[in-house]
């Protein structure tokens, strides 16, 4: 079986991807994988390093206003369906899927009016501009959020959750704590793990440099992962403290993330579709911090679908104080039926099987085809 896959612009789109060809290719060797991005996307140097064969189109995304550029994306939007047509073409592809990003338009475009069987997968509770306009052409459309549903034709919809997930939860995990001693964690103390993306987030990192003087009395322990941008102004924080901060361990980044998720307790993070497929998987309680700097504001909206099932807390940046953080922890960690009340609920909505459901429906599409 051959599958076509597109998607870029943010690890969101690029990784459910992998994970899905990975799974497909585990599962059977045979399977052969053509990965469509854009030469200046992460999915140039990412697809790559994982043995996916790579080509590339030109492509950008609409203005929400109009402008004389919009113009331009048209152009260039009729170039790459020629540009995907060919390789499509080439490659023969039994079904074609989509993941996101505005290279996924021209792609799954020109898969649909080649009559190939096509799946876009949106991994966020609100679409963006490129799987709207996908839904009317796609096979099928696989869901990760059941809010999605409502902006898609309903006798398309899968609900099969974000492939990322599989990966996470069948991860090996090894006994005790490894990762967390490694770090300098006690492997016997609950663990809150503070994230706010491989960057950073200022306001996250303002909270809980505020927070130091805490920490010295807290039964629970704190991975705090700055971001490489404010790790050296952190460290020097907690260096000028009078007492060490034995509970307090701070990171610039951790390259293996899943592993780490394994051994904490409570998240405290954004509110991406890949973090929220992970710790739903994992039944990990969360309080959730939206990005507030994202298209259609989705992730709030992401957030708001783990709160409203008990999943997660909400805390909006413009009201990330150092003691409202401290507090919400304090809630969840001092307070054993609160946090298992919340992995209950976590793990209800979680999709640890979503690669297999992704490979289920391939088949399905694949079958259907005329």
């Amino acid at each position: 079986m051959k599958i076509l896959v597109s998607g870029g612009g943010t690890g969101g789109h690029i990784y459910p991807a992998i994970a899905l060809i990975r799974h497909l290719v585990k599962q059977d060797d045979s399977v052969e994988c053509l990965y469509i991005g854009t030469e200046n996307g992460l999915e140039s140097t990412i697809v790559p390093k994982e043995g996916i064969p790579l080509k590339t189109v030109k492509i950008s995304g609409f203005k929400r206003k109009v402008s004389l550029d919009n113009v331009k994306t048209v152009v260039r939007f009729l170039r790459a369906v020629k540009q995907s047509k060919t390789y499509i073409k080439e490659f023969k592809p039994d079904v074609v899927i989509g993941t996101g990003g505005y290279v996924c338009g021209p792609v799954v475009y020109a898969a649909a009016k080649l009559n190939i069987p096509t799946i876009i997968h949106e991994q966020n509770s609100v679409p963006g501009l490129t799987n709207k306009f996908l839904a009317k052409y796609a096979s099928k459309v696989a869901i990760s959020f059941p809010d999605s549903a409502h902006y898609f034709p309903k006798d398309k919809i899968v609900m099969t959750g974000n492939p990322r997930a599989s990966e996470v939860v069948k991860m090996v995990h090894p006994k005790g704590k490894p990762r967390l001693q490694e770090l300098g964690l006690s492997p016997e103390k609950k663990t809150v793990l503070v994230v706010g993306g491989s960057r950073g987030a200022k306001p996250i990192n303002d909270a809980i440099m505020e927070t130091l003087h805490h920490w010295k009395t807290k039964n629970y322990q704190c991975l705090y992962v700055t971001g490489d941008a404010h790790y050296e102004k952190v460290k020097e924080k907690i260096e000028q403290q009078e007492e060490a901060i034995d509970q307090l361990v701070c990171v610039p980044y951790i390259h293996d993330m899943p592993a780490v998720l394994h051994e904490v307790d409570l998240l405290v993070a954004r509110a991406g579709a890949t973090t929220l497929a992970e710790i739903t998987a994992l039944g990990l309680p969360s309080i959730l911090i939206p990005s507030p700097y994202v298209t259609n504001n989705h992730q709030e909206k992401n957030a708001r679908s783990l709160e409203k099932e008990a999943a997660a807390k909400v805390v909006l940046e413009k009201d990330t104080t150092p003691d409202k953080l401290m507090n919400e922890i304090d809630t969840i960690l001092e307070n054993d039926q609160a946090w298992s009340a919340m992995k209950d609920a976590a793990l209800k909505l979680g999709k640890p099987d979503a690669a297999e459901d992704m490979a289920k429906l391939i088949k399905e599409v694949r079958g259907g085809a005329s």
